[in-house]
């Protein structure tokens, strides 16, 4: 029962926070302004970085931004467009999909002074779990990077410095993957080592 009521309070308050964020449309492209700013900001990632490169990546990121959100038919709270993702109504929107199609997107410039990075927050626990692109100066970790992120204002594109992100703490995406699978495979092994244990204490 209390499973139930926890999953019936979750649902309210996703349709509840739809109800107020929701719109009748996809979400508005950015502004040149918008695009100055965080041209600016990735331009202050370091001396090196091309003053071209930024704006271009800035204005491929925000232009990106948009058209994916129309792509994706986002016109919903991002967990409520994640529920129609996963029950089949939408194809596509999920944090994961805006990650990896903005990264992609990017590396089609080819920038020379700047490296794209991939993240994840909240690991393990796969309702949390966050997945974003982030943007450093070349040869910089994504510790000293700009976090691209459009899922979490639902197609609006927000973005920060990877350390003052109030809302996450963010991983290597590839570390985080080698730890699931490390995780797998000793769940695996115990699982196996049981299964044996068993066996032999029955044949005693």
């Amino acid at each position: 029962m209390k499973i139930v009521a926890s999953f019936l309070l979750l649902l309210t308050f996703i349709f509840n926070a739809n109800a107020v964020l929701a719109r009748s449309g996809p979400p508005a492209p950015g502004t040149e302004q918008d695009m100055a700013v965080l041209a600016q900001a990735i331009l202050a990632l370091g001396p090196e970085v091309s003053p071209e490169e930024a704006m271009r990546a800035a204005r491929v990121t925000y232009s990106y931004t948009y058209q994916l959100a129309q792509e994706y038919e986002i016109t919903d709270h991002p967990l409520v467009h994640n529920t129609k993702v996963n029950m089949g109504k939408k194809k596509r929107g999920l944090c994961w999909h805006w990650a990896h199609d903005i990264e992609a997107r990017l590396k089609q410039e080819n920038f020379q002074t700047l490296d794209l990075h991939r993240a994840i927050a909240n690991s393990f626990n796969i309702r949390l779990e966050h997945s974003t692109a982030i943007i450093s100066r070349k040869g910089d970790t994504f510790q000293h990077g700009i976090v691209l992120d459009p899922w979490r204002k639902g197609g609006v594109l927000f973005w920060s410095p990877t350390l003052e992100d109030r809302r996450y703490t963010w991983l290597p995406r590839k570390e985080v993957l080698v730890k699931k699978r490390e995780l797998k495979r000793n769940k695996v092994k115990s699982a196996g080592n049981t299964r044996t244990g068993g066996l032999q204490s029955s044949n005693r």
